[in-house]
């Protein structure tokens, strides 16, 4: 197996706090990992790490074997890791279509890029992720206009056209009616194996239907890792959730 990322005794001091202690863990290429947490157990804060977002004080991150610890963002992104956030970053006064184009293009101006031809692959490639996030009824749609599910299935969508290696999922289903929380799992697994996914999730009815092995963190540290049945009667985890509150 290939690790696609390594966190080698990673952590962040914010002023003498903690948020990440020492977490270590291996991600293999095409695997599909979640990680779970009661508040404050640090995941996002990981998720930070990873995407270059926040600095870490100590630790090491690696991508496919190459140090990425503290790499600007930009750099980061461009290595292959795609991070998908709560709130979709998408270009709210572009159809949906056009926001693909962009996404597909090398060329970083956005408008340069819709004036632009396609080359033959980059268009296959759109078509594959219309096809995979069900969106063809509303290429036309400006993307301001979509519903929220919609918005996160094209901002999911514009990472996959960016052909991220890793892509990192803060709790994509917030918000989501159930309809568009199912559709959203099913979108998740048909990535895994062709892509190595880190999903950042509270909702435990979407996580048991699409994963394998978790990872659960407890004040910044690893508590336990391992497949969902075996973690779910975990006493350690069940005492960090009913001690907190549990998952939300």
């Amino acid at each position: 197996m290939v690790a696609a990322l390594t966190i080698d005794a990673l952590e962040v001091d914010f002023s003498g706090f903690k948020a990440v202690d020492g977490m270590t863990t291996v991600i293999n290429e095409g695997e599909l990992r979640v990680v779970l947490g009661p508040n404050g157990a640090g995941k996002t804060t990981l998720m930070d790490l990873i995407s270059g977002k926040t600095a870490s004080t100590g630790g090491e991150v690696r991508l496919f074997g190459r140090d990425i610890t503290n790499r600007p963002e930009h750099q980061i992104a461009r290595a292959g890791v795609g991070r998908k956030f709560q709130i979709p970053s998408v270009f709210r006064d572009l159809t949906v279509h056009d926001n693909l184009r962009v996404a597909v293009s090398h060329e970083p101006r956005v408008f340069r890029n819709l004036r632009l031809g396609m080359a033959p692959a980059d268009r296959a490639r759109i078509d594959e992720v219309i096809a995979l996030t069900g969106l063809e009824p509303v290429l036309d749609v400006i993307a301001g206009d979509l519903s929220h599910g919609q918005m996160q299935w094209l901002e999911l969508g514009m990472l996959i056209t960016q052909q991220a290696r890793v892509i990192l999922l803060d709790e994509p289903t917030a918000g989501m009616t159930q309809a568009e929380t199912l559709k959203t799992a099913d979108i998740i697994l048909k990535l895994k194996g062709n892509h190595t996914l880190l999903v950042v999730e509270h909702d435990m009815a979407f996580v048991r239907k699409i994963a394998e092995r978790v990872t659960v963190m407890h004040l910044g540290r690893l508590l336990a890792e391992g497949p969902m049945a075996k973690i779910e009667q975990d006493p350690a985890v069940r005492d960090a959730y009913l001690g907190s509150g549990g998952a939300h």
